[in-house]
């Protein structure tokens, strides 16, 4: 046959056991490669917009008393305590308060950071020449989920900080409740917008770099490890089930915000009080707290942040996984 002929003969795949379909997909034409690549990044991303929705339902009664805990800890002696004030003064409707901006946040930083993640993946599998991502290690896994969180926290900075804002309306201003119940998400952000344009949507974006980055790198590096842990000889972490997986997230939510909670109190004091009058930066904010409300100020809410944080992140990671896997399975192979 001559070399014309060769060149012009379509490459068939055929399946066989053992061989990733990463692997398969390396033996493709370059075209083909790039629409694939193309294709996974966007099943990643709707995968991360379908758990991040989870996630936000799961755990929104537990963060609104994490909010109020952490930015009016003198008003509240414990968090069963302001569960009880919160459901006497707003009922039912105030647990969910800020809902609607709390998925909107969830969902532009899940969907944002999980296809980053995986792109982050790809190019350190570059960098690093491993043949796939399912072979990194815990580390560069680790370091891929940090550099993805730098550009998840710029699209939840706006969303979070108009989602804290509503959640502590009450407690910014007072006994004021009938003015409260009529400002929404939409009224916050224009009022955000009105006083301090397009730039105060963003106030706290450096104190949200600095819980997301090293957030994120504990949470998929936790991930990745209990995953490759769990799961048993001759079976790949990616095949464990819904059980571990959901173990395995639960684990990492958990270890995630209980390294950074004392920055993710400094957050949301500079996103909630500013509404009421300016707030100094980062470290002068973290400065103050310590020197007028000691220690304990930066563990304020961590009980129900840290009972929120497992079954939201179980609830986010096997939605992903499941979503994720569905998607590429009717995608181009």
């Amino acid at each position: 046959m001559c070399e014309d002929e060769k060149r012009k003969r379509p490459v068939i795949l055929i399946y066989t056991p053992g061989i990733s379909r990463y692997e398969m997909a390396s033996a493709q034409p370059e075209q083909p490669r790039k629409i694939v690549g193309f294709y996974h990044a966007f099943a990643d991303l709707m995968a991360g917009a379908v758990g991040g929705v989870v996630c936000a339902y799961v755990g929104q009664p537990f963060d609104t008393i994490k909010v109020k805990m952490q930015t009016y800890p003198h008003l509240y002696k414990n968090s069963l305590f302001c569960l009880k004030q919160t459901l006497n003064k707003e009922g039912i409707p105030g647990i969910y308060r800020g809902s609607l901006p709390a998925c909107a946040a969830v969902v532009g930083e899940t969907s944002v950071v999980f296809m980053c993640y995986g792109l982050c993946q790809k190019a350190i599998c570059s960098l690093f020449r491993v043949d796939k991502p399912e072979n990194l290690t815990t580390f560069q896994n680790s370091c891929a989920g940090g550099t993805a969180a730098f550009f998840s926290s710029i699209v939840l900075c706006p969303t979070e900080l108009v989602k804290c804002r509503v959640q502590a309306m009450q407690e910014a201003y007072g006994n004021e409740l009938g003015s409260v119940k009529k400002v929404g998400p939409w009224q916050v952000t224009k009022n955000l917008i009105k006083a301090d344009g397009i730039g105060g949507l963003f106030q706290g974006l450096t104190s949200t770099w600095l819980r997301e980055m090293p957030g994120f790198f504990i949470l998929f590096g936790v991930y990745e490890f209990c995953r490759q842990r769990i799961a048993p000889a001759g079976v790949a972490k990616e095949d464990i089930g819904p059980v571990p997986t959901l173990i395995c997230g639960g684990i990492a939510g958990t270890a995630l915000w209980t390294m950074i909670y004392p920055i993710d109190v400094i957050k949301s004091r500079i996103q909630v009080q500013s509404m009421v009058g300016a707030m100094p930066g980062f470290g002068a904010t973290f400065i103050k707290v310590l020197k007028t409300e000691g220690l304990p100020a930066f563990t304020s809410g961590l009980i129900p942040c840290v009972l929120r944080a497992f079954p939201a992140n179980a609830a986010m990671f096997i939605t992903f996984e499941w979503t994720k896997n569905h998607l590429r399975a009717i995608g181009p192979q």
